[in-house]
């Protein structure tokens, strides 16, 4: 019987044969990713009780995320480069151990400053690990067919964490404390460090390229500002120079940075990372699947929990089977349908689920049944967001060079990200506006109208989710190429992993 074949995987410890190793680095790696993605959602709803046992007002709660969002947020390219420049290993281990810090200094914290700091800390920490994490992801699975199911098991991850973070949140909050919603963190990341340490080997690191400071500093503080910017617009109006005037300052520095991207020796984002047409495509989708990612969650939890009278354990049973949608369609979006049939059909399709999955959630009541409505939609819903991200994520880091896998890794990351932050800032104020509009024309006081008037916000929100994807099957669908797309990425991707 002749030997069975393996070959050597950039990242691996010598030694370490792809079949039977790269595997296990998608498990540390897809804990990283979940990690991150459960972080920023955990803590919105342990944050009564955070807020009750340090005591601080109101006024200040809202730190506690926007502290964490916006460190994530204006380092996430600056973290892919310093990936490209010094290594993928020592970045994301590096990302590991500060993650586990912060997250135990955040659990431990006796006052309302050093757990904004820690939250800060969390940002930071995740900036350097998840672009790091993704990259590693790309450069460890060449094959076209194991790349399709590592990028499948990814997605899956992103969904899952999304999906659990605030139920689970909920949970340990309920039966242990808002402390453990940090200390969970910790545990996870110093496993996955640990499984880093033992698996992954240090991989060779550009020495051609420098950072690029002026890019650096003008991108970071755009994404700043435009995080900034939605977050204050939950608390204050449109019209507030706290939130117009950072959105009009974010604009300005990003288009100064993509002017300088033109001109600089070493740019921080080649444009034509962005500027290919399946990759492009991918970053809208994935931008607007992003949105309805967070934003579903969000309203979905509101809906369970305030409209139905769920407690945070039965709504954390409540999305088993949309998680199951999630984790479902993931591999099989990569595996069989993209292949087969191309990304224009699969995004669509993707698109075309989950618009009709919120749509089905716009049209729950306050005596809806969950197995005959609320399950539907779930499932449906799951269904398309799986298909999408996990799609998207994948075309948007093939073909691109080695040297670049990080910043593009990034910025798959930040429109993620910034996509979810910018979507709950949108939609919180399109429900809150709709409720606020109800109680007016409804005079009548009373619990039940308290009642239809949230719900109408929900439904508010759910509606405008299910649009985006109609506005995605019109402007990010027609950007694909028609013919073999994901074949000639792949193609591209395994050309460039061999020339590194």
């Amino acid at each position: 019987m002749p030997p069975r074949h393996t070959t050597p995987v950039p990242g691996l410890r010598s030694g370490a044969t792809a079949p039977r190793r790269r595997w296990w680095i998608l498990g540390v790696l897809s804990t990283a990713q979940l990690m991150v993605v459960l972080d920023g959602t955990i803590m919105n709803i342990a944050l009564p009780s955070a807020q009750a046992d340090l005591g601080f007002p109101d006024g200040r709660r809202q730190w506690v995320v926007t502290s964490y969002a916006l460190a994530f947020g204006s380092l996430l390219l600056l973290g892919g480069r310093v990936a490209d420049l010094f290594g993928r290993r020592a970045t994301f281990l590096v990302g590991l151990a500060g993650f586990a810090g912060t997250s135990a200094l955040a659990g431990m914290a006796d006052g309302f400053g050093m757990l904004v700091g820690a939250r800060a800390g969390q940002g930071l920490s995740s900036a350097l690990l998840a672009p790091a994490a993704l990259s590693l992801v790309g450069i460890t699975f060449t094959d076209a067919k194991e790349r399709a199911t590592a990028f499948g098991v990814w997605g899956a991850a992103a969904g899952a964490g999304g999906a659990v973070g605030m139920p689970l949140g909920g949970v340990l909050t309920e039966y242990l404390s808002w402390r453990w919603a940090m200390y969970m963190n910790t545990l996870a990341a110093v496993l996955a460090f640990a499984a880093g340490i033992l698996l992954l080997a240090p991989a060779p690191r550009s020495r051609t390229s420098r950072l690029d400071v002026p890019g650096t500093v003008l991108v970071g503080s755009g994404l700043f500002c435009l995080v900034y910017g939605f977050a204050a617009a939950e608390n204050h109006p449109w019209s507030s120079v706290a939130t117009w005037g950072f959105l009009a300052a974010a604009a300005a520095l990003l288009v100064a940075f993509t002017w300088w991207q033109t001109r600089a020796a070493h740019p921080l984002l080649p444009l034509h990372i962005v500027l290919d047409r399946d990759r492009g495509a991918s970053l809208i989708a994935l931008f607007q699947a992003s949105s309805a990612v967070f934003g579903t969650f969000l309203f979905a939890t509101y809906y369970l929990q305030h409209s139905l009278g769920y407690g945070p354990a039965a709504t954390g049973l409540a999305y088993l089977p949309m998680i199951g949608g999630l984790i479902g369609t993931s591999p099989l979006a990569t595996n069989v349908l993209l292949p087969r049939f191309g990304p224009k059909t699969v995004i669509a399709a993707g698109a075309a689920s989950a618009a009709g999955g919120l749509a089905l959630l716009a049209t729950l009541g306050l005596d809806s049944t969950y197995a005959t409505a609320v399950l539907p939609a779930l499932v449906l819903t799951g269904a398309g967001l799986g298909t999408i991200i996990t799609a998207t994520t994948s075309l948007a880091t093939l073909g691109v060079a080695a040297a670049d896998s990080g910043v593009a890794s990034a910025t798959v990351n930040a429109m993620q990200y910034v996509g979810g932050s910018i979507g709950v800032a949108l939609l919180n104020t399109v429900s809150t506006t709709t409720t606020a509009s109800y109680l007016a024309d409804h005079d009548t006081p009373g619990a039940l109208t308290r009642a239809h008037a949230a719900l109408a916000g929900y439904h508010a929100a759910f509606r405008w989710l299910a649009a985006a994807f109609v506005v995605c099957l019109f402007v990010a669908v027609p950007l694909y190429r028609r013919r073999g797309a994901a074949r000639q990425v792949n193609r591209a991707a395994e050309r460039s992993t061999e020339a590194a």
